[in-house]
């Protein structure tokens, strides 16, 4: 199974933590969305999208390279976040980065998401919230996810 995690990390290193984890899972490469070539996504068994959450949104770099991707045809993906406030429902970060990757022709068979330690704004004045966050448990979970993400996809090739 060929695999590709695209992940956007900035401030503390969070996201980029979940991505590496799930990568060794996966046995896949992390690149930045810079480093992508859209053209050549069509040839991936599964693409992982992740990206911290910047003032109630996902990084801008994300977000334009989803924008010019070509249409894919039988390529899973995932996406996978890390936010400094709890995700709820009025203000789910997966669902316009799910639409649009579906919009490509992408298959979207799993969202990941966890705490990730948060300095932005106010929350730096108090020293940040979820220190330490992605923990062993949050780790854990994502490679349990990632997991969950190899067998969904070896069972559909099998399955052909």
């Amino acid at each position: 199974m060929k695999s590709l995690i695209v992940c956007v990390s900035k401030s503390h290193g969070s996201t980029r933590r979940i991505g590496d984890r799930m990568a060794e899972v996966l046995d896949a490469k992390v690149v930045e969305p810079e480093s992508v070539d859209p053209e050549t996504l069509g040839e991936y068994d599964l693409v992982g999208f992740g990206s911290g959450i910047y003032y109630m949104s996902v990084d801008a770099r994300l977000r334009d390279l989803i924008r010019r991707l070509p249409a894919v045809d039988n390529v899973r993906a995932f996406t996978f976040f890390t936010s400094g406030a709890r995700t709820i429902p009025l203000m789910d970060y997966n669902k316009p980065v799910r639409k649009q990757l579906e919009l490509k022709g992408f298959d979207v068979i799993g969202s990941f998401s966890c705490r990730g330690f948060d300095t932005v704004g106010p929350f730096g004045l108090i020293g940040g919230i979820n220190k330490g966050r992605p923990d062993d448990h949050d780790l854990g979970r994502a490679a349990a996810f990632a997991t969950r993400m190899r067998k969904k996809v070896a069972g559909s090739q099998a399955a052909s």
